[in-house]
């Protein structure tokens, strides 16, 4: 029996949307989109419950914008830890 191609056209825009149920899981997911590396959505969620929202959204934000960053969750990541100012929560 062939699959009917609305029902698999149906789970392809379901798997894109995200399901957040809490406040940093809907941070993680939108640093994953900030920085183009949804493949890592987990990290990122796992970081926002260890760091500072701000800092964190903003730091995304500002790797975002430079364009000479070629892959800018590694840089991210590379930035957040090597900052003294950043420092996980409490």
């Amino acid at each position: 029996m062939p699959i009917d191609r609305t029902y698999l056209e149906t789970l392809s825009r379901r798997r894109k949307d995200t399901r957040a149920y809490h406040k940093h899981q809907a941070l993680g997911a939108e640093l994953g989109e900030i920085l183009r590396d949804t493949k890592h959505t987990a990290l990122y969620i796992k970081l926002a419950l260890t760091f500072d929202e701000t800092k964190l959204r903003s730091l995304a934000k500002r790797i975002a914008e430079n364009t000479t960053v070629k892959n800018k969750g590694a840089y991210f990541m590379r930035v957040l830890y090597s900052e003294d100012t950043t420092k996980p929560k409490a």
